[in-house]
């Protein structure tokens, strides 16, 4: 159960934000936020198979996700009239506005979800979780739902929840929650591609982020709503990030082993998985992303679902991992935490 929440008196306003928020948003180039270069470069792995992947599927992701986790909408109506709250990873934007007595404002690395956001009227822009431009102390609570599980390092994990803290005033609270490797139905795991050893020592490890040949495939987002997808764009060498998975999802399914014992070996040994997204064939432009990326080999066609299917990053979280990320930070204490419908879930207040 959660736990009782109390809060302070807000530290805004009950006036509009719209303008006050573009006044608040910080430098991207002060000294902060670039005490950990490193830290905020992103990795291949995240560019390919999180923000291109949810950049392609944008609409139909947005479509299938409305309903509002109960704790996570109560979590918001407990806060204080005219709280400013902001949404880190955001989405589609579907609690942006849950409680009509607080101002929202969103933020996610995807830049169609953003734009699905504004058609909806929400305040959102596009950003990195690792580099929130907002100024510090500036809200009065911040919610990161099923985000940090789609950052490949820990240090870049544990740079988000530094990031949603700093951005709450003193005595703001912080709600998080990522997926957990307790999934309670463990058949999904099933559906899952764990990633081999070789692949992430190469793309997730100590090394990671590698530079890359001039002759890898660009990285860069292709919007789904390019009608023609360019030839050249579509060009990849026989090293592209394509080639590896193809190979790494054929290495996988050698050995796999779908018995409820191989699945629960997995849930012990593997946190990092590749969850597949099926693309309706009538949502994929065939001469756009979708036939640019089908040809990339970063999604395949399954004719017998009639999908294009993604292939999404996930780092899944096992028991007090994500408690471990609060360890060591001087201005936070953990306030609840819970395990909520396959997830591990967090909130943390800031003390200082």
């Amino acid at each position: 159960m959660m736990k009782e929440i109390r809060v302070g008196r807000p530290s805004v306003s009950s006036t509009a934000v719209s303008g006050e928020a573009q006044d608040e948003l910080s430098d991207s180039t002060s000294e902060e936020m670039l005490s950990s270069p490193r830290v905020q470069f992103t990795p291949e792995i995240e560019k390919t198979y999180v923000h291109q992947v949810y950049d392609a599927i944008a609409p139909h992701f947005s479509s299938t996700r409305f309903a509002k986790w109960p704790k996570v909408a109560l979590f918001l109506e407990s806060l204080p009239r005219g709280s400013l709250v902001l949404d880190a990873g955001c989405g589609n934007g579907k609690y942006l506005g849950l409680n009509p007595d607080c101002f929202f404002v969103g933020c996610d690395i995807s830049s169609p979800l953003v734009s699905i956001c504004a058609e909806r009227g929400h305040e959102a822009l596009v950003a990195d979780a690792v580099n929130l431009p907002y100024k510090s102390g500036f809200g009065d609570a911040a919610i990161s739902i099923a985000v940090l599980h789609h950052l490949s390092t820990q240090s870049r994990r544990r740079k988000a929840v530094e990031e949603l803290v700093r951005v709450v005033r003193k005595g703001g609270l912080v709600l998080i929650t990522v997926w957990a490797v307790e999934q309670e139905d463990q058949g999904l795991l099933s559906k899952w591609t764990p990633l081999s050893h070789k692949y992430l020592d190469e793309w997730i490890g100590p090394g990671s982020p590698r530079v890359r040949s001039p002759r890898s495939l660009n990285l860069e987002s292709i919007p789904e709503s390019e009608e023609n997808g360019s030839r050249e764009s579509c060009k990849v060498s026989s090293q592209s990030l394509g080639s590896k998975l193809a190979r790494t999802l054929k290495m996988n399914d050698q050995g796999k082993d779908t018995s409820m014992t191989s699945i629960n070996d997995r849930r012990k040994e593997n946190q990092e998985y590749f969850v597949p997204w099926h693309l309706p064939y009538h949502r994929a432009e065939v001469s756009g992303a979708s036939a640019c990326a089908v040809a990339n080999g970063l999604a395949k066609k399954d004719d017998k679902k009639g999908a294009v299917v993604y292939n999404r990053y996930y780092h899944v979280f096992s028991e007090g991992e994500l408690e471990s990320l609060v360890s060591g930070m001087s201005n936070t204490i953990i306030v609840d935490r819970f395990f909520d419908k396959s997830n591990w879930c967090i909130i943390l207040e800031k003390t200082q």
